[in-house]
Order: C-alpha cells, then sequence, then structure tokens
C-alpha cells in the first residue's frame, strides 16, 4: 500500500513535531535540575555570608585591639629611649674613661665566679 503525498508530509510533520517535543521536554528537566543546583548554591552561599559577617565582626575586634597595642607599644618605645638616653649621656660617657681599667678587673672577676662554680 502505497502513501500519498499528504500522508507522507503529515508523517514527516508529525515525527518533527514528536522530536521537537522531546527535545523540549528534556530541556525543561535539565533547566529544572540547574534551577534546583541553583537554588542551592544560594542557600549555601547565604550560609557563607553570614559566616563572613561573623568572622569580619571578630576581624574587626581584633583590630580595635592591635590599635590599643600599636599605642601602648609606642609608649614603651618613648619610655625606652629616655631610659637609654639617660643611661648613654649619664652613665657610659662618664664611665667610658675609666672601661681600660674597669674591663681587666670585671674580666678577673669573672673568671674568678667561674672557678668557683666548677669547684
Amino acid at each position: 500500500m502505497l502513501m500519498t503525498f499528504n500522508q507522507t508530509l503529515f508523517l514527516v510533520i508529525s515525527f518533527a513535531f514528536v522530536v521537537a517535543v522531546v527535545f523540549l521536554v528534556l530541556s525543561l528537566v535539565q533547566i529544572r535540575r540547574t534551577a534546583r543546583e541553583g537554588e542551592r548554591t544560594l542557600v549555601e552561599l547565604r550560609e557563607l555570608a553570614e559566616g563572613l559577617k561573623g568572622i569580619e565582626k571578630r576581624v574587626n575586634a581584633g583590630i580595635d585591639d592591635v590599635g590599643e597595642i600599636l599605642e601602648s607599644s609606642k609608649k614603651a618605645v618613648a619610655g625606652l629611649s629616655e631610659v637609654t638616653l639617660f643611661l648613654t649621656t649619664k652613665v657610659v660617657r662618664p664611665v667610658s674613661k675609666y672601661w681600660p681599667i674597669l674591663y681587666p678587673l670585671i674580666h678577673l672577676g669573672w673568671r674568678q665566679l667561674k672557678k668557683r662554680k666548677e669547684k
């Protein structure tokens, strides 16, 4: 039995329609999967953003503490520089005249202390 032109054309168009519908359904299924995965990713992103906010608060608190530490360090360094200035101008320079005499005496005393510790 031979098919007429109209029947062949209808068969070809039907086949093309079925292929197009199958392709459309498969595409919609893939889009649905992608949408679900996107929603999961958004939920994870929100959780990460909340975690980052907590970390940001801790970092800001640490930065405030570092500022206080820097201020106290500046004060300590200023005091230390005053002490070293005092020691160099009032103690070391005047004693440096007597250093050639003091050094051998200190060296001798140090050796005597070592000998006592060995015994």
